[in-house]
């Protein structure tokens, strides 16, 4: 167990869940605290539309990933372990990981709780999350101070998801290959989850998988709401963050129909808490409802759009332009 820290670091392992933060300085943050109450916080909330890894891993990998929580649980000396769990994963899988943990020496060290119904995108933002626990308001805390530190009741709270645990597992047993999970939608015949190789381009990762279209084509990778997109000679790039390529037809998908997804998505799932996300979220969806495409001419649509990147309190709101911003630069100007 002394080893655990410096072979993740070895392995260069990050998180999964969109931030990339690595894991080792992460879980060390945790372990140097005098604390001596320590928290884990399992998110497996997977709320972004088109990423559905953990529900793959959760179905293949149960044991391994627990024995990743394990390593964590043993690592840090934590008090208690939290499994946030989306509501499907939570009715499907409590009874299975109770059986699981018990098992592996966790009995009564570990408490589960359900991703409340309607909660939207913020309830799987981190400090969002502690909130829940802690019976108060959906919404991001100021950081600093962070988790690590001052976390689930003020507590130092080491809060991964469940594939950053299921390749400490691998990690531990020397088998992590630096490989991650890829999630690809909107194939016409392979779509599903896959395991290759973490340096893989989207174009080759899209040939591996036997769902590199015949079509002209373009993609979103990183989430269906929140990824970036990005056109046929733009395949050469990594897929960061949460390991998902969506795939459309770029001459059969409604311009006006997407936008409007994106925009609805970020409008509905905003908690309100800040007023650049609140307000911003709100009229660039009112704009494209009154204008259509002649938004994107619009002075006052770059103005909002500049105001979510550099005033939102969190994630949501920073990201909350990125696929309308980046489907007009890379793909509209092709149609």
């Amino acid at each position: 167990m002394k080893n655990i820290l410096e072979k993740i670091e070895k392995a260069k392992l990050i998180g999964r869940g969109g931030a990339c933060f690595p894991v080792h300085l992460k879980w060390m943050a945790v372990k140097s605290s005098k604390d001596k109450v320590k928290y884990i916080v399992v998110n497996g909330a997977e709320g972004e539309p088109g990423i559905y890894k953990d529900g793959y891993i959760l179905d293949n990998h149960l044991d391994d990933f627990l024995l990743g929580v394990k390593t964590a649980f043993d690592f840090i000396k934590a008090e208690k372990i939290y499994f946030y769990l989306n509501k499907k994963y939570y009715d499907s899988y409590r009874n299975k990981i109770t059986k699981i943990a018990n098992k592996i020496g966790l009995k009564d060290k570990f408490i589960f709780v359900a991703k409340p119904l309607n909660s939207g995108y913020i309830a799987g933002e981190e400090t969002s999350i502690l909130n829940i626990i802690e019976g108060k308001n959906i919404e991001p805390r100021i950081r600093p101070p962070f988790p690590t530190c001052n976390g689930l009741y003020g507590k130092p709270t080491l809060i991964n998801n469940i594939e950053t645990f299921y390749n400490v597992f691998l990690v531990s047993k020397n088998k992590f290959k630096n490989e991650r999970f890829y999630s690809i939608n909107f194939a016409q015949k392979n779509k599903g989850v896959y395991i290759l190789s973490d340096d893989l381009s989207i174009k080759q990762i899209l040939e591996q998988t036997k769902n590199y279209p015949k079509y002209d084509f373009f993609v979103q990778i990183g989430g269906d709401a929140s990824g970036e997109v990005l056109n046929g000679s733009q395949l050469d790039r990594k897929v960061d963050g949460a390991g998902s390529i969506t795939i459309y037809n770029l001459k059969k998908h409604q311009s006006e129909k997407l936008i409007k997804y994106w925009l609805s998505f970020f409008r509905d799932n905003s908690c309100g808490q800040c007023t650049p996300c609140r307000e911003g979220t709100y009229r660039l969806h009112e704009m494209f409802e009154n204008n259509g495409m002649k938004m994107k001419d619009d002075v006052r649509f770059q103005n909002l759009c500049d105001n979510l990147f550099l005033s939102s309190f969190c994630a949501l709101g920073n990201a909350a332009p990125v696929a309308v911003l980046s489907y007009l630069k890379n793909v509209y100007k092709l149609l």
